[in-house]
């Protein structure tokens, strides 16, 4: 990836606090962060109600969780003097902004996308035929267009969630007139880092590597 610098454009990127970071995130996603903060204006979300979509169970962990992800955000570079990072939960905007998208998203747009028939299947010991976890993509498309970002870093896995984003803000448009950009995707030079198992690294598999090791 050779992004171009452009600080009139609009960064935005978030992480599930459901532990401690590992090598994956950092490969996918935090290297390129680093860099980006030279490089546009940076949004980069800690996201607890993206955790509640699958450990609503552990709840009271997610606050802890929450912390190790800023450190670690902080271990590795990230600097606060060049991006803003935050806590989604304490912008209410995306709950608001959430609901107001779930409106109109056709429920086949959710039930489609690969990810979440993946780890139905990857995660059996849990419960996750929930709205929450369903509407996941929902969330994901309102922490992005309430900064109306232009660029959105992820790994391969949630390239079909920026696409879903995309789609949900031309129906948003088409009904109430032109509000919201459609972001683009930037997909980071490793999408996908396998685990210890050979499946993508993940907290949820028991598979990786943490940055604190």
């Amino acid at each position: 990836m050779n992004p171009t610098p452009d600080p009139r454009k609009i960064v935005l990127s978030g992480v599930r606090p459901t532990g401690p970071l590992h090598l994956g995130n950092y490969v996918g996603a935090l290297r390129n962060w680093i860099a980006f903060q030279d490089l546009y204006r940076c949004f980069y979300a800690i996201v607890p109600w993206h955790a509640l979509s699958s450990e609503y169970a552990n709840a009271k962990a997610i606050r802890g969780w929450s912390y190790e992800v800023a450190v670690d955000w902080l271990s590795v570079g990230l600097d606060p003097e060049k991006c803003v990072m935050f806590l989604q939960s304490e912008v209410k905007e995306h709950a608001e902004l959430h609901l107001l998208l779930s409106m109109i998203t056709p429920l086949p747009w959710l039930e489609r996308v690969p990810t979440f028939k993946e780890q139905l299947k990857e995660l059996q010991e849990k419960e996750l035929n929930t709205y929450g976890f369903l509407g996941y993509p929902v969330l994901q498309a309102a922490d992005i267009i309430l900064y109306k970002a232009d660029l959105v870093p992820v790994g391969e896995d949630q390239a079909a969630h920026v696409e879903l984003t995309r789609e949900i803000v031309r129906r948003f448009n088409r009904l109430y007139g032109p509000i919201f950009p459609e972001p683009r995707t930037m997909l980071t030079e490793v999408p996908r880092l396998a685990g210890t198992d050979g499946r993508k690294m993940s907290k949820s598999y028991g598979n990786a590597i943490y940055l604190k090791d």
